[in-house]
C-alpha cells in the first residue's frame, strides 16, 4: 500500500478522536446550543470523509475493510455541500452510536498496513 494511504487513514483516525474528546461528557443539549462545538465536530467529520474518499480512490480495497465508507463519505458531501440541512441530531447520534466503530475499524486497519492485506 502507498505510503499517502496510511496517511490519510491516520487522518481519519485522528479526526476520529478529536470527535470523541470535543463532544466527550456532553449532551445533545448543549451540542445544538453551541454553535463552536457543531463547526468543530462538523469539520472534524469532513476530515474523515475526505481522507476515506482519498484512500479509497487511491486503493480500492480500503472498501473491504470499512463497510461504511460510502456513508461516511456521504455525511461529508453532506457537511459541505447541504450545510443548511444538516440534522444536528443526527451528527449527534453518529458521533456517539457510530464513532466507535469506524476508529476501531481504522486502527484496525493501519495496525494492518504492514501485512500482505493490500496485495
Amino acid at each position: 500500500m502507498k505510503i499517502i494511504v496510511k496517511k490519510w487513514l491516520l487522518d481519519a483516525a485522528s479526526a476520529c478522536r478529536l470527535i470523541s474528546k470535543f463532544t466527550y461528557q456532553r449532551d445533545f443539549e448543549q451540542y445544538d446550543s453551541d454553535l463552536m462545538l457543531r463547526s468543530a465536530v462538523e469539520r472534524q467529520f469532513e476530515i474523515v470523509g475526505e481522507a476515506l474518499n482519498r484512500a479509497k480512490t487511491e486503493e480500492p480495497s480500503v472498501i473491504d475493510h470499512i463497510p461504511d465508507i460510502r456513508r461516511i463519505i456521504g455525511l461529508r458531501n453532506r457537511i459541505i455541500h447541504g450545510y443548511d440541512t444538516v440534522d444536528n441530531q443526527i451528527v449527534w447520534d453518529i458521533a456517539h452510536t457510530e464513532l466507535p466503530a469506524m476508529l476501531q475499524q481504522l486502527e484496525s486497519l493501519i495496525n494492518e498496513l504492514d501485512s500482505d492485506i493490500f496485495l
